[in-house]
């Protein structure tokens, strides 16, 4: 039996904060008390002095794109390289997602991905699963899935051109009724197509890096959400709107709200610290994402949406191609979309929370862990601090001020979108299941120690807060 008792620390769990002893063995929490004594928990216990230290549960970045394999080329951090990157973020699970191949079986999809991540993760994992089409057999296929443990499926309302896209209103609900049936939660990528093939046929300018943020206007967010939220209002039930990037996409989740739908909102750093400027430059195919980029404005709403509770969950969309990779091309359709940013989350969405003043690092905790917990159907094992959750924890400093530099993060894409950004707060150490797999700046983690974590009942938590 390997034990761990960490003293001193200031645990800080979404619902409670407070100086406690932690005891830990096997890897799950067993004890948490004001004082444990070093005497009673036996030879061979390590002991980790925490003061001037926060305990919080690992982070969990709900949307990540390891190892992805797209347009003939694969991501530069493959499951090894993405695992030690997120676990210098003090991040310890990560939903990535598995492609549908359309041959007839979601499930055997997704068996596949968790076949290649188990097999190199050195952190935890779960999933979402692409679905692409309607078919006969989808009934079925969606219960196999849930069985496995997948209880969350992707749907796109764009990407028509490579097969992703689910074009009939009456398709759409069809597959969002079966889900519904089957108890899986049904998150969704949304950009109108048609708006986004009138703005690439309107657009008369250079194709350069600043174009993306014309040819997919913030109005096709807007449009697609009120599509699959109506959808979802008809059959009384929740969706998931991941990467929110845009004021107008705001206003219609609000709007869909005031009519009663449950919306469960993701959005990312970039797109609360980002703004459509990145792209003017030389290196402005670093900055090319899907969304694109928006405005200032954009920014600051998404920045007070999250401060009033419309947001739920602060996940990164990592997905990191190389400088080499993205810079091949200097014409916005054909650069490789995605940044790198599963490190540098928990230190910008604490720095934004510091300074704010408004919200604490509880509701740091719950954005960034126990919400998307909660979310994909992992609470309690993962995603808080409780007798008999995984010890996913992550010793946090948080008066240490640093800057974020292409040089100091660990993704193989060898650049920082937040290159230069001063931040406050630092993982000093991370554990896996009570196994340290980051301290001091070294990292010791083990490819093929990480588990895929089955989902259990999805969609819980508040979908809005007031």
């Amino acid at each position: 039996m390997s034990r761990l008792l960490i003293q001193n620390g200031l645990i800080v769990d979404t619902e409670w904060t407070r100086h406690a002893d932690i005891l830990i063995e096997d890897g799950v929490v067993v004890r948490i008390a004001n004082e444990i004594d070093e005497r009673t928990v036996g030879e061979g216990c390590e002991i980790i002095h925490a003061e001037g230290l926060c305990i919080l549960p690992g982070i969990i970045d709900a949307h990540t794109h390891y190892h992805l394999e797209s347009r003939g080329t694969v991501t530069a951090d493959s499951f090894e390289q993405g695992s030690k990157a997120a676990s210098y973020g003090g991040v310890t699970t990560v939903i990535d997602f598995a492609d549908d191949d359309k041959k007839g079986s979601l499930a055997a999809c997704a068996q596949r991905r968790i076949d290649e991540m188990g097999a190199s993760m050195a952190i935890d994992f779960s999933l979402h699963q692409g679905v692409y089409e309607l078919r006969p057999t989808l009934k079925a296929e969606l219960a196999d899935l849930a069985q496995l443990g997948v209880k969350v499926i992707k749907l796109f309302t764009t990407y028509k051109n490579v097969g992703y896209m689910i074009e009939e209103r009456a398709q759409l609900k069809e597959i969002f009724a079966l889900c519904k049936e089957s108890g899986i939660l049904v998150s969704v990528h949304c950009e109108d197509d048609q708006t986004i093939q009138e703005a690439i046929a309107a657009y008369r300018g250079p194709w350069g890096p600043p174009s993306h943020a014309h040819l997919r206007p913030s109005e096709a967010e807007a449009r697609a959400i009120e599509l699959v939220g109506t959808i979802a209002l008809e059959l009384d039930m929740p969706i998931y709107v991941v990467h929110l990037s845009s004021l107008a996409g705001l206003e219609m989740v609000r709007t869909l709200r005031s009519k009663g739908l449950r919306i469960i909102v993701e959005t990312t750093p970039h797109y609360l610290f980002l703004d459509k400027s990145k792209l003017e430059g030389d290196d402005g195919a670093l900055f090319v994402m899907t969304p694109p980029l928006r405005t200032e404005e954009d920014c600051k709403a998404l920045q007070q949406a999250l401060l009033n509770g419309e947001i739920q969950i602060v996940a990164t969309d990592h997905c990191a191609f190389s400088k080499e990779q993205k810079l091949q091309s200097s014409d916005s359709r054909t650069i490789l979309p995605g940044v790198p940013s599963s490190e540098e989350l928990l230190p910008l969405i604490y720095t934004f929370a510091a300074k704010s003043g408004r919200i604490g690092i509880q509701q740091v905790v719950n954005l960034l862990s126990t919400a998307p917990a909660k979310a994909f159907g992992l609470y309690p094992r993962k995603g808080a601090i409780r007798v008999g959750s995984d010890a996913d924890l992550v010793l946090f400093d948080p008066d240490y001020a640093w800057t974020i530099t292409n040089g100091s993060v660990h993704s193989a894409a060898g650049y920082s979108p937040y290159n230069g950004t001063a931040v406050l707060g630092k993982a000093v150490m991370t554990y896996l299941r009570g196994r340290l797999v980051m301290g001091d700046s070294v990292y010791l983690g083990i490819p093929g120690n990480g588990q895929f974590i089955a989902q259990q009942h999805v969609g819980r938590g508040k979908t809005v807060m007031h």
